[in-house]
């Protein structure tokens, strides 16, 4: 796909990964106790209120730190099926930063909480792999210019496993601005840098601004099923930037739905070239807008729409293990 002009998206940065999980209450120990993240936000799925739709995250829940997940899909009244492998076309790999010379002690955090992780080297970078409960996989590595102070990790990338790892990096360079820093093998690595992406102004801005592009022709779309990653969102810091970035997808030539209302930001979606998810949220107006910021994600925040529902969406909805 070649885009039709030249228009840039203006993004910042990653604002949250969603993926689909399998039980609700394992899910929710892993990302709280072993990773060490918050949960910023109970909801539900808004377009199917009978799944969980659970933020992790620093800082109350800090665009560029965030996890969200579908934990206990209900999947015709049965679990979310089990994980097998990745299958193509999606995001196989998320990494998650953290400061330097921390990445010793969240080896034995994990460890602690026996969860096994790999020692791993990546562009030269060393880090620590690990896997979710649900198959789902995570690297973590330490990052010189990460966003958040927090001692628990935030959003650094992910990795597009695409057909085509020449087509998805043209469109993602013209269209956004990322500029290829780095290759390994089959992996093409891009960042977005600082200034107006003709590579003139500087660093990579920190964490959460680079992303990989894996080329795997023989992959076949994948299957959704608990471990699979959904999509990744790209912020923008206002609705006004969000508007200037639909248009700007639409000059070029991308599909992109209208801007739907996601009560603590907007959001538009859109697939790029390999058939990846992408969506651009805004960076507010944030979690604390239906409920006090010392008291985030400690009780099910419901839409408007679904207030009506809140008993029948309550019952339906499995136990996080922590009532």
């Amino acid at each position: 796909m070649e885009p039709a002009s030249t228009a840039r998206v203006a993004i910042t940065g990653i604002h949250h990964v969603t993926a689909f999980a399998g039980e609700a209450a394992r899910h929710r120990r892993f990302y709280t106790d072993a990773l060490g993240l918050d949960l910023v936000k109970r909801t539900v799925n808004f377009d199917a209120p009978t799944m969980w739709h659970l933020y992790y995250g620093l800082a109350g829940g800090a665009p560029g730190t965030l996890l969200t997940h579908f934990p206990g899909a209900d999947w015709d009244g049965a679990d979310a099926p089990p994980r097998s492998r990745l299958a193509g076309r999606e995001i196989g790999l998320v990494t998650m930063a953290v400061a330097p010379g921390t990445l010793g002690a969240v080896r034995d955090r994990l460890a602690s909480r026996g969860v096994a992780a790999t020692a791993t080297t990546a562009f030269g970078r060393e880090g620590l792999m690990i896997v979710d409960p649900d198959g789902m996989a995570l690297r973590i590595e330490e990052h010189a210019r990460r966003q958040q102070p927090d001692a628990a990790a935030e959003v650094a990338r992910v990795a597009l496993h695409v057909p085509d790892a020449r087509e998805t990096s043209a469109f993602l360079e013209s269209v956004f601005g990322f500029r290829e820093t780095a290759r390994e093998d089959r992996v093409l690595r891009l960042a977005l840098f600082e200034g107006d992406g003709d590579g003139d102004g500087g660093g990579d801005g920190g964490s959460g601004r680079e992303i990989d592009v894996v080329h795997a022709p023989e992959l076949r779309p994948a299957q959704i099923a608990a471990g699979s990653v959904h999509h990744v969102a790209w912020r923008v810091p206002d609705d006004a930037a969000q508007a200037a970035a639909r248009r700007a997808l639409l000059a070029a030539g991308v599909a992109v739905t209208e801007v739907r209302d996601r009560q603590y930001f907007r959001s538009i979606y859109f697939r790029i070239p390999g058939g990846v998810l992408f969506e651009i949220a805004t960076d507010g107006p944030g979690f604390a807008v239906d409920e006090p910021a010392g008291a985030l994600g400690r009780a099910l925040r419901l839409p408007p729409q679904y207030e009506p529902r809140r008993a029948d969406i309550a019952a339906r909805l499995p136990s996080l293990g922590d009532e």
